[in-house]
């Protein structure tokens, strides 16, 4: 199965959304200023899906 999750970190720090804090878990807080909220981005995310989901939280437009 394919890791997802350093492509969304690098996809969200090449669009200047910034880490915040940790989370519950394994779950990690980040600021998006295109949206101007907070995301919540897993430690592993195993799922396309859960990605493009995150990046369309973080107003990104980019799908897996």
């Amino acid at each position: 199965m394919a890791e997802y999750e350093k492509k969304v970190r690098a996809l969200m720090k090449q669009f200047n959304c910034t880490f915040v804090r940790r989370g519950k878990g394994d779950h990690d807080i980040w600021y998006s200023p295109i949206t101007d909220r907070h995301v919540t981005v897993d430690t592993k995310i195993k799922s396309r899906h859960t990605a493009n989901a995150i990046l369309k939280q973080s107003g990104i437009d980019y799908k897996f």
